[in-house]
């Protein structure tokens, strides 16, 4: 979509991958188009607006291809130092970072981003509850 109005979803792929552990570490790549192609069937659990979604892949999950609603950067380097860069270059926007990495959350929350857990894009809820919807860091 790539509105400025849209919400930007930037999700951590490294992080919500290793979430959970169903053998993800035997093919990262693997795991990083399942998360993907999740992201496009789903998009952000919650959340009903208008959404750009951004998976930042880095180590050997790089040459993940892009699915239809979701963008894919490679991280030549860190994914959380390419997660900032992106989180700093769209100031005007809303956005929104999928971590559970206590240092990238406050990275980005200082850059005035939203953080969420891997459970709003996994689809999981706990005890009933929706996933932890933006949440901002103080």
């Amino acid at each position: 979509m790539d509105d400025n109005t849209a919400l930007l979803v930037i999700v951590d792929a490294a992080n919500v991958v290793g979430s959970v552990p169903d053998g993800w570490w035997r093919d990262r790549r693997g795991a990083a188009e399942r998360l993907r192609d999740r992201l496009a069937a789903d998009g952000l659990s919650g959340h009903s607006g208008p959404v750009d979604i951004v998976l930042v892949v880095e180590g050997t999950a790089r040459g993940v291809e892009p699915a239809p609603g979701v963008r894919v950067e490679a991280a030549p380097g860190s994914g959380d130092d390419r997660i900032v860069e992106l989180v700093a270059e769209a100031s005007g926007r809303h956005r929104l970072v999928v971590t559970a990495d206590r240092e990238l959350r406050r990275r980005v929350t200082d850059l005035g981003a939203d953080v969420t857990g891997p459970r709003a894009v996994r689809g999981e809820t706990t005890a009933g509850r929706a996933p932890d919807a933006a949440r901002r860091r103080a």
